[in-house]
């Protein structure tokens, strides 16, 4: 076994991978497994003391502490009135833009997500309160059903994002500066979203609806009034992460007292609701730290059989530009996006993607928000694109039918992908700024 040469052990791992996960078998076992076959057939280590050592050194991180606390913190705010608040305070300030109110879906799921950490719960927190109202005005279904399916996938690139602190951990870099790469993108992503949305809406002008009446200033101010403590929150964490008061771990511990001061402001933090937002919280953190704990095995079994080593030597005698190898994966990226979910493309690839990338000369935080992104559009692709499920559930629609309206979206997420490519500064500005060389 130990004379197997690199492509056929390369072929058998690979298989064994996609046999496992073909047959339905847990991501996380389905790594476990694959890191204890390729521990076989390479070393005569003992597999249970390299298990034991490497799933506890992944999963007794510090920055690992602010994972369940961001995903308490989505699931408290899932639970409030904020969607219905957000809609009735923004409305009255976009009914000047073409589009009007779709253009709620927007800033509204780019708020929430600044204080959550979820997509799937952005796209049906704003997507309960907005489907209804924009379907009753007479909106374009097709357009509202796109703008919330896109604009969902928010709630990863903006911090905090669960998947933002996976990476970080997977590829041993800062949460911090991760988490300050996404802000620009997300702005960037807003902006291309509301620009379709205008261009879309002053090409087919009779499918807007006419404005609402004017409202005086006064009257909008009351209207928005109540989200003041949300953007408050979302301010306190920004700052507190930019200006280097407060760690990630921290931030998190600081977001969920927030959240549970506006779930109580609201009048929606009630024993059930505790409850429930515990448990699911619960349940989503060990999915994720059994994954992460899989990962972990396999990482380290995959360095002894020397292949990511021998790709990144690969990707060096090809002399690819940091350009090309960014296309090529990012055709690899797509197809794996309609196949799994996020978090298993984070986890999966990493072991072979990471040492192919320092290699190529980008940077792990800028290639941290660039691998987001496409997690962002396997939300939005079938057949396992989590908000096309959420919203077929709401507005009572098949997945063709939400997942032709978000595929504008999608290529505008292509779009957001090139400019970052071209232009990484855009990712680097802010972590350069509160981390100086």
């Amino acid at each position: 076994m130990a004379n197997l040469g690199m492509i056929e052990l390369s072929f058998i791992l690979l298989g064994i991978m996609i046999l496992l996960l073909g047959s339905g078998v847990w991501i996380a076992v389905s790594l476990g497994l694959v890191g204890f076959a390729a521990m076989a057939l390479t070393t005569s280590l003992p597999l249970g003391s390299v298990l034991a050592t490497t799933t506890w050194s992944a999963s007794s991180s510090w920055t690992l502490a602010a994972l369940p606390l961001f995903i308490w913190m989505g699931e408290i705010l899932f639970r409030t009135k904020l969607s219905e608040e957000m809609f009735r305070g923004l409305s009255p300030w976009v009914q000047w833009l073409p589009g009007r109110l779709t253009h709620v879906n927007v800033i509204g799921c780019g708020i929430f997500a600044a204080v959550s950490g979820s997509s799937a719960a952005t796209c049906a927190t704003i997507g309960k309160i907005a489907l209804p109202e924009l379907d009753k005005r007479g909106y374009d279904k097709g357009l509202s059903l796109g703008s919330l399916a896109g604009s969902g996938t928010l709630g990863l690139l903006i911090p905090p994002s669960i998947p933002m602190v996976v990476y970080a951990v997977t590829a041993n870099v800062s949460v911090l500066q991760v988490f300050l790469g996404g802000f620009l993108p997300g702005v960037l992503v807003i902006v291309l979203y509301s620009g379709y949305i205008i261009i879309w809406s002053l090409l087919n002008p009779k499918k807007i609806p006419p404005r609402d009446p004017p409202m005086p200033f006064r009257q909008k101010l009351r209207e928005s009034a109540k989200l003041a403590p949300c953007l408050l929150l979302i301010l306190a964490v920004f700052l507190s992460l930019v200006l280097g008061f407060a760690t990630a771990t921290e931030c998190a511990a600081w977001g969920v007292s927030g959240a549970l001061l506006l779930a109580w402001w609201s009048g929606t933090l009630t024993r059930k609701n505790l409850f429930e937002s515990i448990m699911s919280a619960t349940r989503l953190t060990c999915m994720i730290m059994l994954i992460l704990a899989g990962a972990a095995y396999t990482t380290a079994a995959m360095a002894y059989t020397g292949i990511p080593a021998a790709l990144a030597t690969w990707v060096q005698g090809q002399q690819l530009t940091p350009g090309m190898l960014a296309l090529y994966l990012s055709i690899m990226y797509i197809i794996l996006g309609c196949l799994i979910d996020g978090i298993s493309m984070i986890v999966l690839t990493a072991v072979i993607v990471l040492p192919m990338v320092k290699q190529a000369g980008l940077d792990l935080v800028w290639f941290g928000v660039y691998l987001i992104i496409h997690v962002e559009m396997a939300q939005i692709t079938p057949p396992v694109g989590f908000n096309l499920f959420v919203l077929q559930n709401m507005s009572g629609r098949d997945t063709f039918t939400v997942a032709r309206a978000a595929f504008p979206f999608f290529v505008l997420l292509l779009a957001a992908v090139f400019i970052i490519t071209e232009y990484p500064q855009i990712v680097m500005f802010l972590p350069k700024l509160a981390f100086p060389d």
